[in-house]
């Protein structure tokens, strides 16, 4: 497994190690002892989600505000523009993002701490991605960032408008959305 560091110490993209052949691959998309080790991060993961969307849909910015989730996002099928967005105010990188391309074929996986907003564009015909989280879903603590909010200003590779869910046609600028202390 090895680690890359983002512009945001707390994002990590993880790369893990594939043994393959003819015949296929085999690997380890989680081993929490590797994990911590190379991270100095131990979450209690207690929930998996797999997640499915057809091209140029785009999930997020998503969290919760109170039973905040820490994510462990790959994709399994298909390629997504990933990124994360610090909201916690008292962080020197408040109000920045990162990106990474996560796909079947690189198999990198993406640690979402708590205190981020996190959403996806699909760039394949079709995705699904993977991802534990360290805390349950919460409908009522959910909120959502706009997108394409101007004051984050995330470079989607966008060729069109997305499509996008009502909830996320509903999100909040950032300048009045509920962040971290």
């Amino acid at each position: 497994m090895k680690i890359i560091s983002t512009k945001i110490p707390d994002v990590l993209v993880i790369e893990p190690k594939v043994f393959g052949d003819h015949r296929g691959f085999f690997m380890e998309s989680y081993n929490e002892q590797k994990f911590t080790s190379m991270t100095g991060i131990k979450p209690y993961f207690v929930q998996d989600n797999h997640s499915k969307s057809v091209k140029n849909v785009l999930r997020g910015l998503h969290y919760q505000i109170k039973q905040p989730q820490g994510k462990l996002v790959r994709v399994i099928n298909g390629e997504v523009f990933d990124v994360v967005v610090d909201i916690r105010m008292s962080s020197p990188t408040f109000g920045q993002w990162v990106k990474a391309r996560l796909n079947a074929e690189n198999k990198r996986q993406v640690w979402v701490p708590t205190g981020f907003a996190h959403g996806f564009l699909v760039l394949s015909e079709v995705a699904e991605l993977i991802y534990k989280t360290t805390d349950y879903y919460s409908p009522e603590h959910e909120r959502c960032i706009r997108w394409d909010d101007p004051d984050l200003n995330i470079s989607w590779p966008l060729r069109t408008l997305p499509q996008i869910s009502e909830k996320d046609e509903n999100g909040l600028l950032f300048k009045e959305a509920e962040v971290f202390e």
